[in-house]
């Protein structure tokens, strides 16, 4: 007599991410409106050439205003800047650069986190990077971009990098080496821009990027 034992079901295979996910192209898609319609307004096309300072005033990150050396606009401006500013750019190059870079690290991240938790990271860079520029600059000029978000995904993406060496046995140099090249290449864009390169944002942004890594957003 033959016993029936149920066949074991096989499980789907998991289809390879093509790109970055939907709610990253969503963010840059907003950047870039904001900065279109920014750039349209600087040629004369429409809005007049003060809707660039108007959008900085509202939505920049100023340190006068945390530090109460200058009041806020509106109710609400000295936490709403902590996440605003990196929706607001300098230009189509900066947007480009800043884009480009945060939907190919977040294609890669969000494979292995989840599109959840790297949009969270980016948020709580963004945040960090604010903070980080708050504390370590004295500047009153406005600070704006997502790269303080984007060098978070890239703390991210070392720490990651980092602990499957360490599990792994493999020499940690690289890593080391490659934070040392991030360190260079901010000292020398800063000096290249005359100080116009707010580093304190990248720093925060890359402490709460490798954090996360090191926490709730492991592999």
């Amino acid at each position: 007599m033959k016993t029936a034992f149920p066949r074991k079901r096989r499980s789907p295979r998991a289809v390879p991410q093509s790109g970055a996910p939907g709610v990253l192209w969503v963010l840059v898609g907003l950047m870039t409106v904001i900065e279109l319609i920014l750039t349209l307004s600087d040629a004369g096309m429409f809005g007049g050439e003060d809707l660039r300072w108007g959008a900085y005033a509202l939505g920049a990150f100023w340190q006068p205003v945390l530090a109460g050396a200058m009041p806020p606009i509106y109710p609400g401006q000295t936490a709403v800047m902590f996440v605003s500013h990196a929706f607001l750019h300098g230009g189509l190059a900066h947007l480009a650069m800043n884009g480009v870079v945060l939907l190919a690290l977040g294609k890669f991240v969000s494979a292995q986190v989840g599109a959840g938790r790297t949009l969270l990271v980016l948020l709580l860079a963004a945040i960090a990077g604010a903070g980080c520029f708050g504390l370590l600059s004295s500047s009153s000029a406005p600070m704006i971009g997502a790269s303080g978000a984007v060098f978070g995904l890239i703390g991210l993406w070392q720490a990651m990098d980092f602990r499957l060496r360490r599990r792994a046995g493999l020499p940690l140099q690289p890593i080391l080496t490659a934070i040392l090249g991030l360190v260079a290449a901010n000292i020398a864009l800063y000096l290249f821009l005359s100080g116009g390169l707010a580093w304190q944002a990248h720093l925060g942004g890359w402490i709460a990027g490798w954090l996360a890594g090191q926490s709730f957003a492991r592999r």
